[in-house]
């Protein structure tokens, strides 16, 4: 059931009980990425799954990546109500939880952080400035096969034709203005700075095939982050959870435990 949080500029799914789970969805998808593992997740947790600021129901905000990042603080907060809380971001999603517990030490207890990192290489930079710059010339249909690519590897595109049409459709739903604001936040975002920052115990997962957010993007912020651990997602590419629920499940499941035990 959806509700509206933060004053009503956060609209969110919830489902279950238990300690507070909150899946922050992609920049390239959205929250219906997570809709093979919410079903087993809430069985242990209360999830919540929100549609990022300028996506779907939830209100747009005016600024960088920290904007945004402060709002879906204001949104975990409430949603949370004071309980032990566990934040995993996916793609963008990673990247606004990460900069989020940066800039609100207190908001989490864990992160999970899924095919992100602290910051881009050159050409990584000029992908989202390339995307930015072509939507905006062309609109969203012409950087819907690069969008597609970034997600998922050409032979699961090949091997998932019903679920890619899905996946085409949600991409094209998305708002262009906050699109390209997202592409110039993340082509100039470098949070390596500020790394030390983030006390809690962080998970770093990345899928063995990622272009969008490749491996290495993950050894760095490992190496930053005081208390993380880093695990490699065999066979997937930027989405995980949706190329591999089960396994997604299974490499998270451990980590995900400690929230539940210490409830």
């Amino acid at each position: 059931m959806d509700r509206l949080f933060a004053g009503d500029t956060v609209n969110a799914a919830q489902l279950g009980d238990g300690p507070p789970l909150f899946l922050f969805h992609s920049l390239l998808s959205d929250r219906a990425s997570f809709d093979a593992i919410v079903p087993r997740l809430s069985q242990s947790f209360r999830v919540f799954v929100p549609e990022l600021p300028g996506f779907g129901r939830s209100s747009a905000v005016a600024g960088d990546l920290g904007a945004v990042a402060d709002r879906m603080a204001e949104f975990v907060k409430e949603a949370a109500g004071g309980k032990e809380t566990t934040v995993l971001g996916n793609g963008y999603g990673g990247f606004v939880a990460l900069q989020m517990a940066i800039r609100h030490p207190a908001i989490a207890d864990r992160l999970v952080l899924a095919d992100c990192g602290a910051a881009f290489s050159e050409p990584g930079r000029d992908a989202f400035r390339n995307m930015a710059a072509a939507s905006k010339a062309k609109g969203l249909p012409a950087i819907t096969d690069v969008a597609m690519r970034r997600l998922f590897a050409p032979e699961f595109q090949a091997q998932h034709p019903e679920l890619m049409r899905d996946r085409r459709e949600a991409f094209l739903n998305t708002d262009p203005e906050v699109f390209r604001a997202a592409c110039h936040a993340l082509a100039g975002l470098d949070l390596r700075p500020e790394l030390a920052k983030v006390k809690v115990p962080v998970l770093v997962l990345v899928g063995e095939y990622d272009e969008a957010t490749p491996p290495p993007m993950s050894d760095e912020l490992t190496a930053g982050l005081p208390r993380a651990r880093l695990m490699i997602v065999p066979g997937c590419a930027h989405v995980p959870q949706l190329q591999s629920p089960e396994l997604f499940l299974e490499t998270i499941g451990d980590f995900l435990k400690a929230s539940v035990v210490a409830v």
